[in-house]
């Protein structure tokens, strides 16, 4: 009973639970976030290049395909958790810089499992497959200072560079 009182009163000083240790990313070493954000990260990317594997599977390969992508990025995008904890890591998706590629990116976390579940379309959830990646890639890049604007400029520069080729045609 004593044990109750004072957990229920905060005097506990026994280790805290995984659950409220990773809710309270302060309460966790450097090098604790840092491993569970590896481990977090390497999984996602093992789920993603699973899915990417059971594409070409007969049958159900499209539904393990999404599934498994669906799954590798959602991990990979919660490992950032444990390196600055989920309240700032909500936080810092919807800032206005982030806001719309973090609701096309959820977006298509959604509708990748419905087209492969519900609606049945094979074609349409490798659009929004492929819509999860570019928007991963976008909202990666929009941690790196200026390397979104770089980016842009690259790809005005491959656009610029066809039209010339097109026009001496």
């Amino acid at each position: 009973m004593e044990k109750l009182r004072r957990v229920l009163s905060g005097q506990d000083d026994e280790e805290q639970g995984l659950t409220s240790q990773v809710l309270d990313s302060s309460s966790l070493s450097f090098s604790t976030r840092v491993k569970w954000f590896a481990i977090c990260f390497a999984s996602g990317i093992l789920c993603s290049i699973l899915g990417t594997a059971m594409l070409w599977l007969p049958g159900g390969g499209m539904k393990l395909f999404a599934v498994f992508y669906t799954l590798g990025n959602i991990s990979a995008l919660s490992s950032t958790c444990f390196l600055m904890g989920p309240v700032k890591q909500l936080k810092k998706m919807f800032e206005p810089t982030r806001l719309i590629v973090t609701i096309v990116m959820l977006l298509s976390f959604i509708l990748t499992l419905c087209a492969v579940f519900w609606w049945h379309k094979r074609g349409l959830a490798l659009l929004f497959c492929i819509m999860q990646f570019l928007a991963m890639t976008w909202y990666s890049l929009s941690y790196i200072p200026y390397a979104r604007t770089q980016d842009c400029k690259c790809y005005e520069g491959v656009c610029i560079l066809h039209q010339r080729l097109w026009q001496h045609r």
